[in-house]
């Protein structure tokens, strides 16, 4: 991965921007040396053409990813469009990871854990591995720090 090949990156959305969506660029923004391009175009919201047309350009985003990032709060939101939204990115073999509910208020739903590869919880540092090791199968070399007094 580098800033010349970025790691392409679908997260789940609902066909509009809400704060846990905005909240996953904002923490993979604070990530040093991690580079990646949104696949995920939710302003992209088909004008006509119903339900196919929606599920054409979720399709045809989905498929320009490497790893489809899920936010568990949107299964809860619209359980029927996230899973249409997983069932395109397993038949398209795209990694994909969950990420918990923000807050930590709420369990990640059973049925939404079995299908994903990595539940993550809301670290910067986590997402951006995990992405790295799912997408590119980059292995992190990062060390934690523990000092004792």
């Amino acid at each position: 991965m580098s800033e010349s090949n970025p790691i392409r990156i679908f997260v789940s959305h609902l066909f509009h921007e809400d704060p846990d969506y905005l909240r996953v660029f904002e923490f993979l923004e604070s990530v040093d040396r991690f580079y990646y391009l949104n696949c995920s175009k939710p302003e992209n919201m088909p004008a006509g053409g119903g339900q196919e047309a929606i599920r054409d350009e979720l399709i045809a985003q989905i498929k320009e990813a490497e790893a489809v990032v899920i936010l568990a709060n949107h299964y809860s939101m619209n359980a029927d469009l996230i899973r249409f939204q997983l069932d395109v990115a397993e038949a398209n073999e795209k990694p994909i990871l969950a990420i918990r509910p923000f807050g930590g208020v709420a369990n990640t739903d059973e049925a939404l854990l079995a299908r994903v590869h990595e539940h993550l919880e809301w670290n910067e540092r986590d997402i951006a591995d995990a992405i790295k090791r799912q997408a590119r199968l980059e292995d992190t070399t990062r060390w934690d720090v523990i000092d004792f007094p």
